[in-house]
């Protein structure tokens, strides 16, 4: 049993040498990530030290021999593990054929040892420990076979040079996976942080919706309770009818309360203010946003076309949300800067713009996580609307948002995936800053 159980712990092993060192596909070396001028110098350099190896070798050994090793560390650039190979015989072709003199053992170690680098850094660990020990294992064997391969002292040299390379090919090849990891891991938490965001509007959204809804529900039951009231000697059938839609209202009102009470308790801390029971604002308190955001330094001017009209309570809840979180980014990115802000009632649909100037003040630095820009990219696509919020070229800013009036003429929005939702998210929110 405990024979097989060996068995088994060493097959990872030998599949992960058999993966790196017997395997044919290529391994390109990357280039550096920074700086990008420089991405191809690595390259350059083993292409420069492998000509120089090429030339300065051929004096003291056949060209073709010395060229050929030397071209070992090109082909490690792609193919590590069979430069690797094609080196170590290599090395036993020259050490054995042409005249062991002093110059020429140098070169074939140095190449060898550069090799065994380049695949260091390509391959794992454990890899790269087996064939140094079977770079090893041979020149020892070279040496104790009687072949003329240089004192001892050229042995132990070329032993240390092929540790140096495992030591610091291991090294650099660590350095690089942990910068890759830390990437990833920067990435993957910027788009948690933008997905977390996303839904977070969505939950004060649901909020807001359920308090437009609550109130029309609530008049629907009393209308309907009051209404038998309001005939004289009302129809057996109509009285039970009327019961029933009450009933209904007041069971719908009971499971948005729940509801509510679930978004309020889960994504909801102390402090958070959402929580009251206040009147969800409509455009009807427009002038009064306009006046509190006067107050506060920002000169604004407001314009309205078309006839004036009662819109559904989520679009006028909507448009009053994005209008106030268009004019707090200005007064945080922009202060002092000249702002208007529009509104055209067409026949099915508001739209509405809000542009602002270049700052007439330094702003301060602004910490917020956001929200608004995310926040006003989903009340405009649960409405089925259009958004555009982007830079103009005078240096100021520009949010435009059209919000269908009419429960049909709003196309209904096709889910997206959250990973792009949330990229999104995080581009309009650098953008707007």
């Amino acid at each position: 049993m405990s024979e097989t159980t060996a068995a088994m712990a060493t097959r990872p092993g030998l599949r992960t040498l058999r993966a790196d060192l017997l395997s044919l596909r290529g391994r390109p070396m990357p280039p550096l990530a920074w700086p990008r001028w420089l991405r191809r110098l690595p390259h350059s350099l083993v292409c420069f030290a492998a000509a120089l190896t090429a030339t300065a070798s051929a004096g003291t050994t056949a060209p073709v021999a010395a060229i050929g090793h030397a071209a070992m560390l090109v082909l490690a650039l792609r193919r590590p593990s069979s430069a690797w190979w094609l080196s170590l015989a290599l090395v036993t072709g020259i050490t054995l054929k042409y005249p062991p003199t002093h110059d020429t053992q140098v070169y074939v170690w140095m190449v060898h040892a550069g090799v065994l680098f380049l695949l260091a850094l390509r391959v794992r660990l454990s890899s790269a420990i087996t064939a140094a020990v079977l770079s090893t294992l041979l020149t020892v064997a070279l040496k104790l076979s009687g072949s003329a391969v240089g004192s001892w002292q050229m042995i132990t040299g070329a032993l240390t040079l092929f540790a140096l390379a495992l030591l610091i090919g291991a090294v650099a090849r660590g350095r690089r996976e942990d910068h890759a990891r830390l990437t990833e891991q920067i990435a993957a938490t910027a788009r948690e942080r933008a997905l977390r965001t996303v839904l977070e509007e969505r939950t004060r959204i649901a909020r807001e919706l359920h308090d437009v809804v609550a109130h029309h529900l609530s008049l629907i039951s009393i209308q309907a309770d009051a209404a038998p009231y309001r005939v004289q000697d009302p129809p057996a059938e109509l009285v039970t009818e009327l019961a029933s839609i009450r009933a209904n209202a007041l069971e719908g009102l009971g499971e948005l309360r729940q509801l509510l009470g679930l978004l309020r308790s889960r994504s909801n801390g102390p402090g958070d203010s959402t929580t009251g029971t206040s009147p969800q604002p409509s455009l009807a308190q427009l002038d009064a946003l306009l006046g509190s955001v006067r107050a506060a330094g920002l000169r604004t001017t407001a314009r309205i076309e078309g006839a004036a009209r009662h819109l559904p309570p989520g679009v006028e809840l909507s448009a009053y949300r994005i209008i106030q979180e268009a004019l707090s980014n200005v007064l945080r990115h922009a202060p002092g800067a000249e702002t208007s802000v529009g509104l055209v009632y067409a026949r099915d649909a508001l739209c509405l713009r809000v542009v602002n100037g270049p700052a007439a003040l330094p702003a301060a630095p602004s910490p917020g996580a956001g929200h608004g820009v995310i926040g006003m990219r989903e009340r405009v696509a649960l409405l089925g609307g259009e958004l555009a919020i982007g830079p103009t070229p005078e240096g100021g800013y520009e949010v435009n948002a059209a919000l269908p009036t009419c429960p049909g003429s709003a196309p209904t929005p096709t889910p997206e995936p959250a990973a792009p939702a949330a990229a999104a998210a995080a581009a309009d929110t650098e953008a707007y800053a």
